[in-house]
């Protein structure tokens, strides 16, 4: 026998939507968990309050909370600018105004630090087994870590001596880093 009476689903949690609207304009799992993690902040930011019933006003209250009480940098602060402007036009279908009102953190002032050849040739000689492998791969191409450490048997051309990166940052397809001629090929 059937129940008849159906029961109420009940709609998904806030940030359920949000993982499940990344994973439909197939966004990276390091975005997801970023963007949800900076939903969860803003969430439990304004007393567990739900979105929908803040606005611009809220937005930017806590982005300028971070810049002056978290002290975060510029590109933390706008990577969470970007995922409350992504929940709010993505997931919860509402155009925030432009944030004007928003404190800006400092962009950081100090100059990379590039290490001379004699220091790269020590701090090598320091490395050993996989560890000097990634680091020398990491020095020689250029490659970013994730990169180097996603590397398969089947991406190295030694032959033609290239190494082929595979849906690197940005997910540009591939990248062949060529010893032979020293260019980077999309």
């Amino acid at each position: 026998m059937e129940n008849s009476q159906a029961t109420p689903s009940t709609p998904p949690r806030l940030l359920d939507q949000v993982r499940a609207r990344i994973r439909v304009m197939h966004y990276r799992i390091r975005t997801e968990e970023a963007y949800t993690d900076w939903a969860r902040r803003f969430i439990l930011f304004h007393q567990k309050r739900h979105p929908k019933n803040m606005g611009a006003a809220e937005v930017e209250a806590f982005l300028s909370h971070l810049a002056t009480e978290r002290k975060v940098s510029s590109s933390t602060q706008n990577q969470a600018k970007a995922a409350l402007l992504f929940l709010y036009k993505q997931v919860l279908g509402i155009d925030l105004p432009w944030l004007d009102n928003i404190t800006s953190a400092k962009p950081s002032q100090h100059l990379p630090v590039v290490l001379t050849p004699t220091e790269t040739r020590a701090l090598l000689h320091e490395l050993s087994g996989t560890m000097w492998l990634v680091a020398s791969l990491l020095y020689g191409t250029g490659m970013r870590l994730l990169e180097g450490l996603r590397l398969r048997v089947k991406d190295l051309e030694f032959e033609r001596r290239e190494i082929i990166s595979r849906d690197g940052k940005g997910a540009a397809g591939w990248l062949i880093y060529s010893h032979s001629t020293g260019i980077i090929r999309t």
